[in-house]
């Protein structure tokens, strides 16, 4: 559905996206992760035409967003929450939005009822939270009925209960045959419901696959607690397994409970704990994004 091709953009002497390419697919959600200062936010604009790439293109099956007929009707996005005149009603603002944008204003109050905001309907936008804003500025995404969101950072200022809401409405428009890309820093919470990943940093493309293939790569380690840890250990080390030992407690690496047990068994070692571990998807993607982050902590 969108083809993104070697976009590039400079300010000055920095290179805020460099020859960028990857593809995002219909019928999936697709996260976009990387540092603060990746490059997310000037990547999402140039494929928006907010920003004019110095080199590359962004094509929507095929078009140029600039050359869609109605862009409203096929990309709706959301890229700073904080887009609405604070004077306007929730309604007030959608209806703007949708004259400027060529929709019928009866799609207002279906958008309003879909973000949950029909209540606030008559509120002034100056008056909301930031979660109030978010999902009136997913209502006006919504408006045109698109085939695609485009959403930086949309679960900011949301409670739990927002975040789920948000997660499942996102998961349903992409099982719907939408294509959802979406930027977040909430790696465990993006974890729940995305298809597909791509992962950037310094400006830079560092991955574009699906998010199965990247967990797959984490290697799973077993705990094992038993009153025979050194003999278990060592045990473990004759076949090649590498322990860390915290008192009664193992950590095998590089294996997996049945091996564990298996040994333990044909040793009379008995074993009060056996569970496996992994690490996590945040972890994986620290890693691989740490050469590249602005801003590290100590």
């Amino acid at each position: 559905m969108i083809t993104v091709s070697g976009i590039t953009k400079q300010y000055g002497k920095r290179i805020a996206v460099d020859d960028m390419s990857f593809d995002v697919a219909s019928g999936r959600v697709t996260g976009f992760v990387g540092p603060n200062g990746a490059g997310k936010s000037t990547t999402m604009r140039m494929m928006v035409g907010l920003t004019r790439p110095d080199r590359g293109e962004v094509r929507y099956d095929g078009i140029r967003y600039g050359d869609l007929r109605h862009p409203a009707r096929l990309v709706g996005s959301v890229l700073d929450a904080r887009c609405m005149h604070p004077g306007r009603t929730a309604r007030q603002h959608l209806r703007a939005t949708a004259a400027v944008s060529g929709i019928p204003t009866s799609r207002v109050d279906a958008v309003l009822a879909e973000v949950g905001l029909e209540t606030a309907a008559g509120q002034r936008a100056g008056g909301f939270s930031l979660g109030m804003r978010q999902r009136l500025a997913l209502a006006g995404a919504l408006l045109g009925d698109p085939k695609v969101l485009l959403l930086d950072e949309p679960s900011n200022g949301l409670d739990p209960d927002g975040i789920r809401w948000l997660r499942n409405s996102l998961r349903s428009f992409a099982d719907q045959g939408g294509t959802v890309f979406v930027s977040s820093h909430l790696i465990s919470e993006l974890a729940m419901f995305a298809d597909d990943l791509v992962v950037v940093g310094a400006g830079r493309l560092i991955a574009a696959e699906p998010l199965d293939a990247i967990t797959a790569r984490n290697e799973v380690s077993v705990v094992v607690e038993t009153s025979q840890p050194a003999e278990l250990a060592s045990l473990l080390a004759a076949r090649g397994l590498a322990t860390e030992a915290d008192g009664t407690r193992l950590l095998v690496h590089g294996t997996t409970k049945a091996v564990v047990s298996q040994i333990a068994f044909d040793n009379g070692i008995r074993l009060a704990e056996l569970s496996e571990t992994s690490r996590s998807l945040e972890d994986s993607l620290l890693d691989m994004t740490r050469s590249s982050a602005e801003f590290t902590s100590a």
